[in-house]
């Protein structure tokens, strides 16, 4: 008979629970937006916080809402109305956010001219600044030019959705010719320094297009007869999800080639353009586009692609930017011979970016040259442009070392990427296996094998962020490096899953999806409600980048009624409404958005004073508990233990970059109400790990001993 706080539960609407993960996404990426307005943040940054808002809201257009699309078309009744209603909520949501971003863009321009850092138009050029860019058009522009006159007896042209193109409007007597030009970014920079005003220092740049738009008349070679000109921006998004023919006719790199071709022709989901462009000429985009009444076609400024000024050169002093945080040597990393003997002695337990990537570099190239080491097995997801992890794997090979790479070839958008590399690591020597059929391998893994003695013993990493020395640079992530040999008899396990997908291991430490991991986090999140139940105290901590699991919620919900404590810290889209009277009033929740992507998975539960530690690519969403093959590990070494609870009690308790996520996600800045001490956590925790010292703050209560209370029932 089910408990009467589930049948509670069970009586409420969805909507009365949840919040449509597409909205909730929306509202991450208003907090980048945040960022962005902050005039707090180094005005380069805000520049750059513009570009990652725009690249984020290019993949949300290419992911999420081409799935809503899909759904509308494929379901009905209820469900289809359901998907009609969120569509309209996400194009309202998407026009206010694009609004405030053309809002805070001119913000800025204003702020980078009051720092001689000027961005100009076609129609600001001084005749000394317009010689150089005729100049530059015709040598280096021009020749990357190739225009396509649309005409209705032609068919239309494939436009690649990474791309921004100039819709050109050329009037020729009572006549009116329409073209499309690619703006060529991927060949050229797109902003270009030219010669300051006589008289006035500082830098200045013009875009590109704007360099295409002062020279018009000539990108058709004089084959049109021109009256008048103009050039307006626009931009599609298409349908990022692959279709995978499952037959056995060709190979997975084959099949897999084939889709990504396939994608670049896939229905396009919004057309972004300037809104100044004539209504004859959308209408004519539209049509000859094909866009339906389910499409978003959104009016925006005169610039897009805004993505682009993620890598907006610092032309000005270095207080324009974030300052820098040195990284944080670890003492017996450093003074060590061998990395091994340090494992061995005690775990290793890294927190990038405040620690070194080159620890993990330097494992493995100690593992390509130590004559002990005989195997090497790594899960690669995405790896860095330049990897010096490949060139490890490589050098292993030719050290005598058998190497087995497990290659996700559908990590979407590296796709490609991870197509080249499963490539090259074949025609290196290594075993590169693909996992398995309908499971992204999204686990962090890497597995030694070494001789030592007569026996084998395993070195294992286990991490939350990939083998990536870029992004690990980025992100903040967690990475255990430890000898436990049971752990790493369970990393071998899943390897094994990984080459032999008929067999079932068990796992006597890991929570692995599809396996265990959903079960595993039930099982702890129950006994909280158990101990609860019993008169004790009882709190979890659950930090993850998303939280969107119907059944993970309601678990959340159910045991939020019961009495226990539940600190959520999530980064993106988070569906639990917290502080819902009668459903999740014991629910706190936050969200830090700030210099580096918060990236880790950690899972804290308090346990009657004993907290169990785990952290984990894992994130709290049906594809990761059961789609994908996941790894979460429990942190036994105590120190490393106390990393993590004193990072998290940072981050609960930072006032200057933490938004409260509450029913509505309205992003407010959780507020400094005693007027204590700043806390930025990002700032504070590189302190923290440099010379050991937090800032004041309530002391967290997790590693104290529990303590009976009295039986309320």
């Amino acid at each position: 008979m089910a408990s009467p706080i589930k049948k509670r539960l069970a009586d409420l609407l969805d909507h009365d629970l949840f919040m449509p993960r597409e909205l909730s996404w929306l509202s991450f990426n208003a907090r980048v937006l945040q960022e962005a307005a902050d005039d707090s943040v180094p005005i380069i940054e805000r520049l750059r916080y513009l570009g990652i808002f725009s690249n984020n809201s290019d993949e949300f257009f290419r992911v999420r809402v081409a799935e809503v699309r899909r759904l509308i078309a494929m379901s009905g009744g209820d469900n289809r109305q359901q998907s009609k209603d969120l569509l309209v909520a996400i194009q309202k949501r998407v026009v206010e956010l694009q609004k405030e971003f053309d809002r805070i863009y001119i913000e800025i321009l204003k702020g980078l001219a009051a720092r001689k850092i000027y961005m100009i138009n076609e129609n600001q050029l001084d005749p000394g600044q317009a010689a150089f860019v005729q100049s530059y058009f015709t040598s280096r522009v021009l020749p990357e030019l190739e225009p396509i006159m649309l005409r209705e007896t032609q068919a239309i042209p494939t436009l690649n959705d990474e791309s921004i193109y100039l819709a050109v409007d050329i009037r020729s007597g009572d006549d009116y010719h329409y073209a499309v030009v690619e703006v060529p970014t991927d060949r050229l920079d797109r902003f270009i320094e030219i010669p300051r005003r006589r008289g006035r220092g500082g830098k200045v740049f013009v875009v590109l297009d704007n360099i295409m738009r002062a020279c018009l008349p000539q990108m058709f070679r004089g084959v049109i007869p021109i009256d008048e000109v103009q050039a307006y921006c626009f931009k599609f998004s298409r349908d990022a999800e692959l279709e995978i023919d499952t037959g056995i006719s060709q190979s997975l790199i084959d099949k897999m080639a084939v889709s990504l071709k396939q994608r670049r022709k896939a229905d396009a989901v919004r057309m972004v353009y300037d809104g100044k462009m004539p209504e004859r000429l959308v209408e004519y985009l539209c049509h000859r586009f094909g866009f339906g009444k389910y499409d978003s076609l959104i009016s925006g400024g005169r610039y897009h692609n805004s993505k682009d000024f993620m890598s907006f050169p610092n032309v000005g002093p270095k207080y324009l930017e974030f300052k820098p945080l040195p990284p944080v040597r670890i003492a017996r990393l450093d003074e060590q011979a061998s990395m091994f003997d340090t494992i061995r002695e005690k775990d290793v337990f890294l927190y990038y970016p405040y620690h070194p990537y080159d620890y993990v570099v330097d494992l493995l190239k100690t593992a390509a040259l130590d004559p002990h080491v005989t195997r090497i097995k790594i899960c690669l997801y995405r790896v860095a442009r330049n990897s010096q992890v490949i060139d490890a794997l490589v050098n292993a090979v030719h050290n005598g070392k058998r190497v087995l790479a497990v290659v996700e070839l559908a990590a979407r958008f590296d796709e490609e990427a991870n197509i080249n590399w499963a490539q090259r690591l074949t025609e290196s020597g290594i075993n590169v296996i693909f996992g398995i059929p309908g499971l992204k391998v999204h686990s962090k893994l890497l597995l030694i094998e070494r001789r030592e003695g007569n026996a084998t013993r395993y070195y294992s990493h286990i991490g939350t962020g990939n083998f990536n020395e870029k992004t690990a640079r980025l992100y903040t992530d967690f990475t255990l490096i430890t000898h436990d040999q049971n752990m790493g008899k369970d990393v071998y396990n899943v390897f094994d899953f990984l080459q032999y997908n008929y067999r079932r291991p068990k796992y006597r430490m890991l929570l692995v999806s599809p396996h265990t991991a959903r079960s595993g986090l039930m099982e702890l999140i129950e006994q909280e409600i158990t101990n609860v139940q019993a008169g004790y105290r009882a709190s979890m901590t659950l930090k993850c980048n998303n939280l969107v699991d119907k059944e993970m919620v309601m678990k959340l919900y159910e045991a939020s009624q019961a009495g226990v404590e539940i600190k959520l810290n999530v980064r993106g889209m988070c569906s639990l409404l917290p502080g819902v009277k009668g459903i999740s009033e014991n629910i706190e929740a936050i969200s830090i958005v700030d210099r580096y992507l918060e990236h880790p998975r950690v899972y804290v539960f308090y346990n009657r004073g004993n907290p169990r530690y785990l952290i984990g690519s894992a994130d709290l969403m049906t594809r990761n508990l059961d789609y994908r093959v996941e790894v979460l590990c429990p942190i036994f070494d105590e120190d490393a233990q106390q990393i993590l609870q004193d990072t998290l009690d940072q981050q609960w308790h930072d006032n200057v970059r933490a938004r409260v996520l509450d029913q509505n996600q309205s992003n407010a800045y959780v507020q400094n109400k005693k007027k204590s001490t700043r806390i930025r956590s990002q700032e504070t925790i590189h302190r923290y790990l440099e010379t050991g010292k937090l800032p004041r703050y309530p002391k967290s209560r997790m590693n104290q001993p529990t303590r009976r209370r009295r039986n309320l029932k």
